[in-house]
């Protein structure tokens, strides 16, 4: 595509049901009509809407979400992919970015969900609830044939995330993608030589039935495991794998992403250790593993150091569970991806996993800044300490947090804070909102009492990093010097009592919930409500905001349940 110097305008294309960003550079300005006059304040500062590099976004981008049948480990199926892909693509800016994500639903499948929403995973979206992407907590969904301008600055954070459909299972359905914000003043820049969408990996569960009919139908079990959306299956066809080539000496940042709906992996590459540096967005000091465990939607970077013989390696992902026997063996490259050197034939590899060696340990991950956890350095040393019990209901197999089970409420949460509700009488879903006051410390522990229901649990905060102060292990003890960060961890089994710490500076509501997409359809999940004692209007709410639960209300219920 041909770009003129000094004339990168966005161009949009207005029609009766959507008003989409395309993907236009021209050096002929064409008015536009009145009503996108606010949206031109905003594209006048935009760079085109295109790739920027491999298929990868930009901060400002058109994230068109529809349906697509492939067949990522040799099964074809319908699935919900955004622009075509499968995971959706990179979305990469450098930090104190200003993104514009234009997402225009186009889905048309009514065996899956054909509303959806977006949420950017780790990102805060401080001042900005309203484009948290969570449907029936911070907005209604997006209904086919609209589409919804997420507008949204992120000023101090960086490193590796990802973005998912949060509307339902509907993000097990192909919606999932990797989002990277690099700094310009990593402090481990000296350490490797290639951090580009190429060091990228993703791990993700693949299913053969959509989830609508996998929720309805009993207990989700994955096919496969795709690595950068590639895998095979148990007895399915021989067919490509991922491939990540280095080159023999060089030093990679391997961004790894779970994009999980359910399983958590077990990580490793033959031959090569892996020195952690990120934990979810936070640099960490070097710590270097033969393998590690990752929950999903959690992420590390680490850096590999391509100093073996020139060869092809397994790049090996165990789920903890899976049908078919999937989480038994690699045989036949089930769970595996390759590291090919360059000069290397283009053969699967032939190396042996190697065993034992250390396993990445959470409690061992020492955040590089604001290391010290918020509070007295004490157990309930904090302003609001909270117990969160987690527990399976059997009479209706639903999850329950302090005896509640969290239920999609009519209106949006921050709706409901908007219209003046402050006490957790007065929010729903009722029993599942725990109001809190404004610059507090914040200490949540889950007590883990019963190992027969279905954990570890990895649970996520949205609009907050924590500490973990005290990990995951009946071993591990409570560490207020210098305790990981992050923003999902998991629970554990019986006995575990983590503990996580923070501070509620982040006005809005913020769903905590489990992120295995299955557990939180079952009610696995509350909202945080930061801060609404102090919660204002001041922020401008933009017209297609209001209009998206006006416009998802008069949707027929076959359209809003599948």
């Amino acid at each position: 595509m041909h770009r003129a110097a000094n004339s990168n305008i966005l161009a949009f294309r207005h029609t009766p049901d959507s008003l989409a960003l395309t993907s236009v550079c021209s050096s002929h300005r064409r008015p536009l009509p009145a009503m996108l006059k606010a949206l031109l304040l905003v594209a006048l500062s935009a760079s085109c809407l295109v790739p920027v590099a491999n298929g990868s976004l930009g901060p400002r981008a058109q994230l068109t979400v529809a349906n697509k049948d492939i067949a990522p480990d040799g099964y074809k199926r319908s699935s919900v992919l955004v622009n075509g892909q499968l995971p959706a693509p990179l979305i990469r800016a450098e930090k104190g970015s200003r993104y514009l994500l234009n997402v225009v639903n186009n889905l048309t499948d009514d065996t899956m969900s054909r509303s959806t929403g977006v949420h950017w995973h780790g990102i805060f979206n401080k001042g900005t609830p309203y484009a948290d992407g969570t449907p029936i907590i911070t907005q209604c969904p997006i209904t086919p044939e609209k589409s919804f301008l997420y507008d949204f600055t992120v000023l101090d954070e960086a490193g590796t995330f990802w973005y998912h459909s949060h509307f339902r299972t509907q993000y097990c359905d192909g919606l999932r993608g990797p989002l990277v914000i690099y700094d310009p003043n990593d402090p481990h820049k000296a350490l490797y030589d290639v951090d580009d969408e190429s060091t990228v990996m993703t791990l993700g569960d693949w299913y053969h039935k959509p989830s609508p009919a996998i929720v309805k139908n009993g207990h989700p079990e994955s096919n496969s495991t795709l690595i950068n959306g590639k895998g095979r299956y148990p007895g399915g066809p021989k067919v490509p794998l991922a491939v990540v080539n280095v080159q023999r000496y060089k030093r990679y940042r391997i961004r790894l992403v779970s994009i999980s709906c359910d399983p958590n992996f077990e990580f490793e590459i033959d031959g090569h250790r892996l020195t952690i540096i990120e934990a979810d967005g936070h640099s960490t000091h070097p710590y270097t593993v033969d393998s590690l465990t990752i929950f999903a939607a959690q992420r590390y970077s680490f850096i590999l150091n391509a100093d073996q013989p020139v060869g092809n390696y397994w790049i090996r992902a165990m789920p903890n569970h899976g049908a078919s026997g999937l989480d038994k063996s690699f045989a036949g490259g089930i769970n595996s991806a390759i590291l090919r050197y360059k000069g290397a034939p283009q053969d699967d590899p032939t190396s042996s996993r190697k065993r034992g060696g250390e396993h990445l340990q959470e409690a061992k991950l020492r955040p590089m800044m604001d290391a010290r956890a918020p509070g007295k350095p004490y157990p309930g040393g904090a302003d609001v300490n909270l117990n969160l019990d987690v527990a399976l209901r059997k009479k209706d197999d639903r999850f329950t947090v302090n005896g509640a089970s969290f239920e999609d409420p009519d209106v949006p949460v921050l709706l409901q804070i908007l219209s003046g509700a402050r006490s957790a009488k007065e929010l729903l879903p009722e029993g599942s909102v725990y109001p809190l006051p404004r610059n507090k410390v914040v200490e949540i522990t889950f007590p883990i009492t019963e190992d027969n229901i279905e954990n570890p649990h990895p649970f996520h905060m949205h609009g907050h990093v924590f500490h973990v102060i005290k990990s995951a292990g009946n071993d591990s003890e409570h560490n207020y010097i210098d305790p990981p960060k992050r923003d999902t961890v998991s629970l554990g089994h019986a006995g575990s009592n983590v503990t996580i710490r923070f501070v509620s500076n982040n006005p809005g509501p913020w769903i905590l919930h489990c992120h295995i997409n299955w557990h939180l359809e079952r009610g696995l999940a509350v909202v945080l409500a930061d801060s609404i004692d102090d919660f204002t209007n001041k922020t401008k709410y933009s017209d297609t905001w209001k209009e998206l639960c006006p416009t998802y209300n008069k949707l027929p219920s076959s359209m809003k349940h599948p």
